[in-house]
């Protein structure tokens, strides 16, 4: 049996770059264990691992295959042991976040999507601020974002709900569901066509592992019942590309319990806050106590709040730092405590106390 991979996603680019490698075969990352994988290539499933040299010459973890993404395999079946992945071809996205206690070191979530659909619930893990993340993170992959609001049969205030999301959702469109009667699953569909691949990303319970089920027509995905206390537990436990009955592919991902910026597209997410700069009297505005500062009007105006206006310095701090090392974020804290000081002498001084620590 043979296996036609434009059913996976397989489209003329990736072809087209698969005959510069000869003797190898085109493959996809259906399934990551840690450094294990599963991929499916014309002879089907097959389990694979890195080859030395593909391991050997990576820089960082987001050069390691990750699930979604098109790769080159030695071989089409099992019969004389497991495949080897010998090169990860050029992803046209990448969902990423920096890895936890590293200061440069990425994680890939998914590759080579079209659709993400960030699933909040509408309970007590209803967080503008998480959204932004969120937000920050999709659009810098290259993919396009759609806001899925969960569990809306458990909000007693929905309006008042959607009308907090639309201060953050710049125009993305927003779908609302519900389990329980099955609302909102038909305007997810309409995304899902053959030969495209989706991804659910959110906090764990939030509803991803129910809605791919939906998708999939059987209970495919684990789920689980969120806690007494309104907290998720956690359903999936490794990242899975799935082959969708009607066409397209799906990629069910773990809940993130963090969500470290590695990078970010701010200038999409805060399309308002950004617009608001250039209304300021000074190009160089610090947009703390300078006159004609036209953030500081509209948070006064109460155009803009004040919390997304701190959300957005504080990603924009996450995304510099994502590149550099401890000894250089060190540097750059120092500099932004000191810098508007005038104060070269308080840096050194500063410093010195450091190193008498």
């Amino acid at each position: 049996m043979s296996i036609d991979l434009k059913e996976y996603g397989l489209n003329e680019r990736f072809e087209q770059e698969a005959t510069l490698y000869e003797g190898l075969f085109l493959a996809r990352v259906v399934e990551q264990h840690r450094d294990l994988y599963r991929v499916v290539c014309k002879g089907g499933e097959i389990s694979a691992g890195v080859s030395g040299k593909l391991a050997h010459d990576a820089s960082d973890q987001t050069d390691f295959p990750a699930v979604g993404d098109w790769v080159m395999i030695d071989r089409t079946c099992e019969e004389s042991g497991s495949a080897v992945i010998h090169h990860v071809l050029r992803r046209k996205s990448m969902l990423a976040r920096q890895s936890a206690g590293t200061a440069a070191s990425g994680q890939i979530i998914a590759a080579n999507i079209d659709t993400v659909f960030i699933c909040m619930s509408l309970n007590a893990d209803f967080n503008l601020r998480r959204m932004e993340r969120y937000l920050t993170l999709v659009w810098d992959s290259m993919a396009t974002p759609v806001i899925v609001l969960t569990k809306s049969d458990l909000c007693d205030d929905l309006q008042q709900k959607l009308d907090e999301i639309a201060t953050v959702s710049m125009g993305i469109e927003v779908i609302i569901c519900s389990s329980e009667d099955g609302s909102g699953f038909e305007e997810i569909s309409t995304h899902i066509e053959c030969g495209k691949t989706i991804a659910f990303i959110g906090s764990s319970g939030v509803g991803k592992s129910t809605l791919i089920n939906r998708l999939v027509g059987q209970d495919m995905m684990k789920t689980s019942a969120t806690r007494q206390d309104d907290k998720g537990r956690h359903a999936t436990t490794h990242r899975q590309l799935i082959l969708l009955p009607g066409g397209g592919t799906v990629i069910d991902t773990p809940g993130m319990r963090e969500l470290q910026m590695r990078g970010g597209d701010l200038s999409k997410t805060f399309e308002d806050v950004e617009e608001i700069f250039q209304r300021c009297k000074f190009r160089d505005c610090s947009h703390g106590t300078e006159a004609g500062c036209a953030i500081k009007e509209a948070i006064e105006e109460g155009t803009l709040s004040q919390e997304r206006f701190e959300s957005y310095q504080k990603l924009q701090r996450e995304v510099s730092y994502a590149s550099l090392n401890s000894r250089q974020i060190e540097n750059e804290k120092i500099n932004q405590w000191f810098g508007g000081m005038n104060g070269k002498n308080q840096i050194k001084q500063f410093k010195r106390s450091l190193k008498k620590r």
